[in-house]
């Protein structure tokens, strides 16, 4: 890995991506430190220090929603409105079919992605905005007439698009997936507060054994997310007009973990929504009212009944998605009209079947993996009590982005230095 990074500099055109991407995300990090106007800044962090679920989707914005920044909503708008969109593709046959039309048919979906994300951004700034002021974090009159409230809303909307705007220039400028690093930015830039706190505390014997987890997590993580079946695939001869294509064999990568992150956020975003929407009415006049507000949020303060709920729905929520985006019955079409079979196993429905029957075996290893992972703080939590007190917590999710970035970023740098090799070998 250090030799590629030293063979990356080398090369100028590769040095002045990774030199784009650096510069980008220091623009990211100074934004985080431009914060929002009209908040008690004591009463916010009182608030979250005192709410384990919204620290979740603070990893997502990288510490920009504890402090209410500018970049507050981080790139959450358009991941949502990311997943909406690859969801109604599943759904709506006319952006089904426009999904088939090659680099046009991406490019449409991307804006009308990015369009959705203007909206959804605006809905969750004010959402989350009223949800502070109910806690009386926000000074001032909360109010859409409140030219303050306005001024809130349409800044933390600006801070997302403009992220959004920021990931794609490092998509396209840059190496890597430009969403993926503002998010691998904004967790990375924890380290330094962890770092001290893990060099400050006095039990050495637990933090050896700590250090040990993570690094064994580490590669636990690496194992599973590169882990595939690779299922064999035959192609037999054909002709196509005037010229014959000679059969051979590939095989066929199934990957064990294929929803990546996107169930986790799922699940963060259902058990986030009845407690958003039970702290609006718990300070209300009706006292039945009230009553089952507070029972809902401290129902789900229980830390045993949030961690086990986070891992069922993390679980249902990665064979969910998985559905969504690997489809059985479009590959085994695509191998028949191909000319490709799996040997032993006859075109048409029964490939299909097949495939049906082996994406759900390995999802079983994802799902699971993806469960231990988001409940990975909860169980650490429970077995190194003194370390969580002083801030030292091993993060499941945010292991699993910086590690998912950091090996396909590794890849795609080492992929084109293949390139340049392969160009400098034909001149």
């Amino acid at each position: 890995m250090f030799e590629s990074l030293l063979n990356a500099f080398r090369a100028p055109d590769i040095r002045r991506r990774v030199l784009f991407v650096l510069g980008i995300l220091i623009v990211f990090r100074a934004l985080a430190h431009v914060f929002v106007p009209g908040v008690d800044r004591t009463a916010l962090s009182n608030f979250f220090q005192s709410n384990g679920l919204l620290g979740l989707l603070d990893l997502f914005s990288g510490g920009g929603l504890s402090s209410l920044s500018v970049v507050g909503l981080g790139v959450n708008p358009y991941i949502n409105a990311s997943i909406i969109m690859q969801i109604m593709q599943g759904t709506i046959p006319s952006l089904q079919a426009l999904s088939r039309e090659g680099e046009y048919g991406r490019n449409k979906i991307n804006q009308y992605t990015r369009y959705l994300a203007v909206p959804l951004a605006m809905l969750q700034a004010y959402g989350f905005l009223a949800l502070l002021n109910s806690q009386n974090v926000l000074l001032g009159n909360f109010s859409l007439s409140s030219l303050l409230t306005i001024t809130q809303i349409l800044t933390l909307t600006a801070g997302s698009i403009l992220l959004m705007w920021l990931g794609e220039l490092i998509t396209e400028k840059g190496i890597g997936n430009g969403v993926s690093f503002i998010i691998f930015a904004g967790i990375v830039g924890r380290a330094p507060a962890t770092v001290q706190h893990f060099l400050e505390s006095p039990d050495y014997l637990q933090l050896a054994v700590f250090a040990v987890i993570g690094i064994s997590a580490v590669a636990v993580i690496i194992y599973i997310q590169e882990g595939q079946r690779r299922i064999p695939i035959q192609y037999a001869s054909r002709v196509r007009g005037r010229r014959m294509y000679q059969g051979g064999s590939t095989f066929l990568p199934l990957r064990v973990n294929q929803a990546g992150v996107i169930p986790i956020i799922f699940a963060i975003s259902i058990l986030l929504f009845p407690v958003q929407i039970a702290r609006y009415f718990t300070t209300s006049q009706l006292a039945p009212v009230a009553g089952i507000a507070n029972g809902v949020v401290n129902f789900f303060n229980i830390t045993p009944v949030y961690a086990a709920l986070y891992f069922v729905l993390t679980v249902g929520f990665t064979y969910f998605y998985t559905a969504f985006t690997f489809k059985p019955d479009e590959t085994a079409e695509q191998l028949r009209k191909n000319g490709g079979f799996i040997p032993g196993i006859r075109p048409g429905r029964p490939t299909q079947d097949y495939l049906q029957r082996v994406v759900f075996r390995i999802t079983i290893a994802g799902a699971i993996f993806l469960g231990i992972v988001a409940t990975a703080p909860f169980i650490v939590g429970a077995a190194f009590p003194t370390l969580q007190a002083q801030g030292i917590t091993l993060g499941g999710t945010g292991l699993l982005i910086v590690v998912s970035v950091v090996v396909e970023t590794m890849k795609q740098v080492e992929a084109q230095l293949m390139m340049r090799n392969y160009e400098g070998f034909i001149r």
